[in-house]
């Protein structure tokens, strides 16, 4: 598995963590009943639910705004935000929030029609999650990037060390609640990896935390890759894995079928995996595409628009899919999908 900073990868099944006995589940009902509440991410801007990840810190990344034309794609999840050392979040935890080439593409894409999503996270790198000493301090981490950009919607990718620890689950948990609760309207998804089956006990514990902290996360978004093994399509293991996902949602928060579809997601990876033999075609994209539109999910994302070209010679596996494609082929069916 490559563990370049800053590229997403999953975690492999972690051994359960269990969270403390006893815990008590606190529904967060409000949701369940309206579904322009239970997926604010739709009806607050058209577009937010298909946003691809595109990372800007290595190799030759796609400008945003080609992408953009070429792709009728609006929205961007932009990867990924880190801990500098301490308690304070930088592009790959060493670029500044303002005043650099990030910024400059954020405007870049707002000016032409668009916005962004900021992920915060993923497999490699100091994580905030462990360099923040509680939910407080984590929080204002969180808000440093929020105020940065004016933002309407953050990600945080949960991976690694990060995901592993109950401890830190927690905190991110109770840092999300206090973001929530001080920027009416911001959309949060919270991504974290999973088994053909859904998320395992560590996930399905995460969730469970966000419930009983009362959290009225926007979407529960998993990565269906690199599952070590699975039967069927790639599609099909995915479909699996988002209704064992949209049951462990159901089941913490207490929604109906409907409200806890409108509360999941899904960020897939385009053709060649980080495991061998595991490839997700453009078949199993519009398969996703079909799932997405029959459920009204909250997101449908996919690592990344960076890698969505086919591959020359000596390119690094982690700037392309590995398949056979069109430029953007990926990106333009994800695309399709408006909530």
């Amino acid at each position: 598995m490559r563990k370049t900073i800053g590229v997403r990868l999953t975690a492999p099944l972690l051994a359960a963590t269990l969270g403390p006995a006893g815990l008590l589940l606190a529904p967060v009902a409000s949701a369940a009943a309206d579904p322009a509440v239970a997926n604010p991410a739709v009806a607050a801007a058209p577009g937010m639910a298909a946003a691809p990840y595109e990372y800007l810190g290595w190799g030759n990344p796609q400008k945003p705004t080609d992408v953009m034309k070429a792709t009728g794609v609006k929205w961007f999840t932009l990867a990924f935000i880190l801990s500098d050392g301490g308690c304070n979040p930088k592009w790959d935890g060493s670029r500044p929030l303002t005043g650099g080439s990030d910024e400059a593409a954020i405007k870049s894409i707002r000016a032409a029609g668009g916005d962004v999503v900021v992920s915060v996270g993923g497999w490699s790198g100091n994580k905030l999650g462990e360099k923040c000493s509680s939910a407080s301090a984590l929080a204002g981490a969180y808000q440093k990037v929020i105020d940065a950009y004016k933002l309407k919607a953050f990600d945080i990718d949960i991976e690694d060390t990060e995901f592993g620890n109950a401890t830190v689950r927690q905190r991110v948990v109770d840092a999300l609640k206090i973001v929530k609760t001080k920027n009416p309207g911001l959309v949060t998804y919270i991504t974290m990896g999973t088994t053909p089956t859904g998320p395992d006990a560590t996930g399905k514990d995460l969730i469970k935390r966000g419930a009983a902290a009362g959290l009225a996360n926007d979407g529960w978004v998993v990565m269906p890759f690199d599952f070590g093994g699975h039967s069927g399509t790639m599609g099909q293991a995915s479909v699996g894995a988002l209704e064992g996902l949209k049951a462990a949602v159901k089941s913490a928060y207490g929604y109906s079928d409907d409200a806890a579809y409108r509360h999941i997601g899904v960020s897939s990876m385009n053709g060649k995996t980080d495991e061998a033999g595991e490839t997700v075609t453009t078949a199993d994209f519009r398969t996703l595409l079909g799932y997405a539109q029959q459920h009204h999910i909250a997101r449908y994302a996919f690592w990344s628009v960076n890698r969505d070209r086919a591959c020359g010679s000596g390119t690094d596996a982690d700037a392309c899919s590995g398949v056979a494609q069109s430029p953007y082929e990926f990106t333009k069916i994800v695309v399709q999908y408006q909530g």
